[in-house]
């Protein structure tokens, strides 16, 4: 059987288990289903969850106008906070955020599905198209962004909003950063992720220049000149390396790259995977490349990591539905060497660590793990390209409260920025505050002149 051959192959599995495999990992709600899930809520006047959510959206209002029947106006109340509300309802914590918070855990030991709730309303006035806003009148002002993520479209559909011009210079060939790149296959299928950046861009005034990367194409100076404020929403464009012996055999890959392909690739059967793959990191990154591997096909899948579960940045419902997919997870294992038989991975060492005086350190003691691929998963880090004179703070841009740089006129939000917390909600929140930030700034300037003339 191909599934059972070792070494990197494509079609491991039928057609019919890919599409098994890759179907939506949390299905919308249907009409009845929501207004049951929207009944639990409590309406809680000082909600906790709404405290929860890192784009504040007003989660009690949302649940009630479901529970009466209006989705398209729960969906207004959502995008008036977060226009990514689409995708933060199926890549969000929502475990660790909002329905951590929710009061019926104290009851029932059981949230109110608030995820599930926002995704139904959001997909509905999403597929209807319901554009709830429209620019205001033209400010006569331009806006450079950087990069088409989460934190880039919220500041450039709250700006266009306020009426300036925005455009946004994106490296890649396609826009919506991380969530079309690196969100895993099963959490949006159905090309979501490109179905709300053209949702955004429905809103006018701003236009996408695929293909521009910063220092390459053009300098920040370039956008400065050009435009009356810059905003920095770049992301995290570098990975962290293996620095083991070993690291650049063949069969070794950075698994941003492996998820990249996967989500790109127009058949899941094309994607090569190994029989024995093993994943290095303890985040998300790791358990998306982890279970995709395995609905790939892989017949082992193991995730190592250096510390202890209570240490990973994956949460425990990420890890619980990893090894639910069949994936092993080890914790105190540091890697050491990469082997090789004729060029390609054949096995990883791991040395076994502890802590000792709150400091991890090696034990001397090591095993070996069969591996045909090897997917790193240890973090990624800024892409100082272009970026010269800002001041960088904890290998990240410094920013302010509102999300100014260093340098006068440029701001800067989401995963490149210094208190970004590296998920999808909070690059949103970053990008629509300095949005608002720029707007009172570009005001400011916009009055003054008047006042001269």
């Amino acid at each position: 059987m191909r599934r059972l051959e070792p070494g990197l192959k494509a079609g491991r599995l039928d057609a019919a288990d890919y599409a098994k495999n890759f179907s939506d990992l949390h299905p919308r709600f249907g009409d009845h289903e929501a207004l049951v899930a929207s009944d639990r809520c409590y309406f809680c006047h000082d909600a906790p969850c709404m405290t929860a959510c890192p784009t504040a959206i007003d989660i009690p209002m949302f649940i009630r106008q479901i529970s009466t029947g209006n989705p398209i106006g729960a969906a207004k109340t959502i995008f008036d906070q977060n226009i990514l509300g689409g995708m933060c309802a199926r890549v969000c914590p929502t475990e660790t955020l909002c329905e951590e918070a929710c009061v019926r855990n104290t009851a029932e030991e059981r949230p109110v599905e608030i995820g599930r709730l926002q995704r139904y309303a959001t997909d509905i006035a999403i597929e209807e198209g319901r554009q709830f806003y429209r620019p205001a009148a033209s400010t006569g002002r331009t806006v450079g962004i950087v990069g088409a993520g989460p934190a880039g479209l919220a500041a450039a559909h709250r700006l266009a909003m306020h009426g300036h011009q925005v455009t946004i210079y994106e490296a890649r060939e396609k826009a919506g950063g991380l969530n079309e790149y690196g969100i895993a296959a099963y959490k949006t299928p159905n090309d979501f992720a490109q179905k709300e950046v053209d949702y955004i861009l429905s809103l006018g005034n701003i236009d996408v220049l695929d293909g521009q990367m910063m220092g390459r194409d053009f300098t920040l100076a370039d956008l400065q000149a050009k435009h009356d404020a810059v905003f920095i929403g770049a992301g995290l464009g570098n990975v962290n390396g293996l620095n083991i012996p070993g690291a650049k055999i063949n069969g070794v890959l950075d698994a941003v790259e492996f998820i990249a392909h996967l989500r790109q690739a127009s058949d899941k059967a094309d994607v090569p995977v190994g029989r024995d793959v093993v994943v290095i990191g303890g985040g998300m990154t790791a358990i998306d490349a982890a279970v995709q591997a395995k609905l790939l096909g892989a017949e082992n899948v193991t995730i190592c990591y250096r510390r202890g579960k209570e240490h990973m940045n994956a949460s425990e419902f990420e890890q619980d539905l990893a090894t639910s997919k069949g994936v092993h997870i080890r914790h105190w294992l540091q890697p050491k060497e990469v082997a090789h038989h004729g060029g390609h991975c054949s096995a990883i060492t791991f040395e076994y660590t502890h802590l000792e005086n709150g400091l991890m350190k090696g034990t001397g003691h090591t095993t070996e793990i069969k591996a045909d691929q090897i997917l790193v998963a240890i973090g990624q880090k800024l892409d100082g390209q272009g970026l010269d004179g800002l001041k960088v703070e904890g290998g990240k841009i410094a920013i302010d409260a509102e999300g100014r740089t260093s340098i006068p006129g440029v701001w800067a939000g989401g995963d490149c920025a210094f208190g970004g917390q590296d998920l999808t909600v909070s690059a949103v929140a970053m990008g629509r505050d300095a949005a608002e930030s720029i707007n009172r700034s570009l005001a400011v300037a916009t009055a003054g002149v008047s006042a001269v003339a």
